[in-house]
């Protein structure tokens, strides 16, 4: 079976279309066949990126190692099951499609609460949780009290992470192995970024989830969107020197790939 990867959190602009597909890239680069859906059907930021890469490579003669991208297939209402949602169906049918082919399935999932990012939140082996570094975005896991700093309790995307782990636990599956991605991470050790560290790790050991650094903030993942390109392409198409912030950027790449520490990947590149 396909090692299921789910991109996920209940708030837009974390980088969870540039998380999923330098993940996805990076996994078809080491050999592994990938395939990915993306299930923010208005917005498709992830499904545009795999598409504008398919396109750039043709116009250009290129041959990019790409994930295999699907859409929701569409659904007769009529064949459903009495009770059956017909989103649930959609995404059974979609992830089915792919994982004959495919060593993993990466689910990017939309900055909200929808029935398909639940569903798909019980499907993860690995979730992957993308979030800038603040305590705006802290607010998605937790509530903290504003004077001390202390955890009050979960938030509602943690309760449902929580459920998604009950539900996998009653039917026998693997636990979810959930890792946090601190995105645009500053560079100087400020006291912001010290404060959130903390509550982070705090919160880590009362909930269960892991935290990795993910990517600081550069100009060059908005600039490769376009064409569809990661930062593991750049000597593909010709970019012989790397300057000084993109080879930290792909080190950060590089780093985040080993912290997920996914079945049989050996990060190589």
């Amino acid at each position: 079976m396909a090692h299921i990867i789910v991109v996920g959190n209940e708030k837009g602009g974390s980088g969870k279309s540039t998380t999923s597909m330098h993940i996805a890239t990076a996994l078809c680069r080491m050999g592994h066949s990938v395939g990915v859906l993306d299930l923010d059907l208005r917005q498709r930021s992830f499904g545009s990126f795999v598409e504008n890469r398919r396109a750039y490579c043709a116009k250009h003669g290129l041959d990019l190692a790409t994930p295999e991208y699907a859409d929701l297939p569409e659904v007769d209402r009529e064949s459903l099951a009495p009770g059956e949602n017909i989103y649930d169906h959609r995404l059974s049918a979609a992830v089915a499609a792919l994982e004959p082919g495919s060593d993993f399935i990466l689910i990017d999932c939309p900055g909200s609460h929808t029935r398909l990012s639940q569903v798909a939140h019980s499907l993860a082996d690995t979730l992957i949780t993308p979030m800038n570094d603040s305590f705006i975005d802290f607010d998605l896991l937790a509530k903290v009290d504003p004077d001390t700093n202390k955890i009050l309790g979960p938030s509602v995307y943690s309760e449902m992470v929580w459920n998604a782990r009950q539900l996998r636990a009653q039917a026998g599956l693997p636990p979810i192995d959930w890792i946090v991605v601190r995105n645009r991470l500053a560079a100087q050790q400020m006291h912001n970024k010290k404060k959130v560290g903390e509550a982070l790790e705090n919160l880590s050991k009362r909930i269960g989830f892991r935290v990795a650094a993910g990517f600081g903030e550069r100009v060059i993942f908005r600039e490769l969107f376009p064409r569809g390109l990661t930062l593991l392409d750049l000597r593909d198409i010709g970019v012989q020197q790397l300057n000084i912030s993109n080879v930290a950027a792909r080190q950060e790449v590089r780093d985040l790939m080993k912290e997920l520490n996914l079945p049989g990947v050996t990060v190589d590149f």
